[in-house]
């Protein structure tokens, strides 16, 4: 299994970003997946969550209203389409793939990516 995380950047705050991720040697359709975030010297933490079918979706509370997680099963693709960005979302951005188990844990998730680095000035 290899996620494969591109997109991630430099951005201004208040700016947007899409970060993709791009999974393969798995059965893409029949996964849910995750984006977390870790930032220098803090855990990683969950942003967002969508089932196999692309519904339902679900969101840390620091991102929600900004944030959208999309996939394309026909691309084996999920995406995270990032609006009004602040420098506390400065993190480097990882996507997950999981059969079972609640999308805010981290321990439910099976296989990562690498992650891709966004950076946010102020």
């Amino acid at each position: 299994v290899q996620l494969q995380a591109y997109g991630g950047g430099l951005v201004q705050a208040g700016g947007f970003l899409r970060v993709s991720c791009v999974a393969s040697g798995l059965t893409f359709r029949t996964y849910r997946m995750g984006w977390f975030r870790q930032a220098p010297g803090k855990e990683r933490e969950f942003v967002a969550g969508i089932d196999w079918s692309g519904s339902p979706t679900y969101y840390a509370d620091s991102v929600k209203g900004r944030f959208t997680i999309s996939r394309d099963n026909a691309k084996n693709t999920v995406y995270l389409q990032m609006n009004g960005l602040k420098p506390e979302d400065t993190a480097v951005y990882y996507c997950a793939a999981k059969q079972s188990g609640s999308y805010d844990s981290l321990l439910s998730y099976s296989d990562w990516g690498q992650g891709t680095q966004v950076t946010v000035s102020s």
